[in-house]
């Protein structure tokens, strides 16, 4: 091999390098941390789902979460849609 191509090569495996830890890393930690926060929900816990609407978890099943949104409204979601914790915890 010339020098050359071992220069493309060193520059290719740094693109990849800076790829996995720009864009590839972050997006697992994000998920790990969405896993964590839907395994540890409890009825009573303030949420906010990622269509925007805020409410009190009143129920937790399987794949579903109920939430009270106002005093006479409850709604289901998949657990899945819980965005965060309401008050950016």
């Amino acid at each position: 091999m010339q020098t050359g191509q071992y220069s493309s090569i060193i520059w290719f495996a740094v693109l990849i390098g800076v790829f996995y830890f720009l864009l590839i890393r972050p997006q697992q930690q994000r998920a790990r941390e969405h896993r964590r926060l839907i395994s540890e929900l409890q009825v009573g816990d303030r949420v906010v789902t990622i269509g925007g609407i805020h409410g009190t978890v009143k129920s937790i099943s399987d794949d579903t979460v109920s939430l009270q949104v106002t005093a006479d409204v409850c709604m289901t979601f998949s657990k899945d849609a819980v965005a965060r914790r309401a008050g950016g915890k």
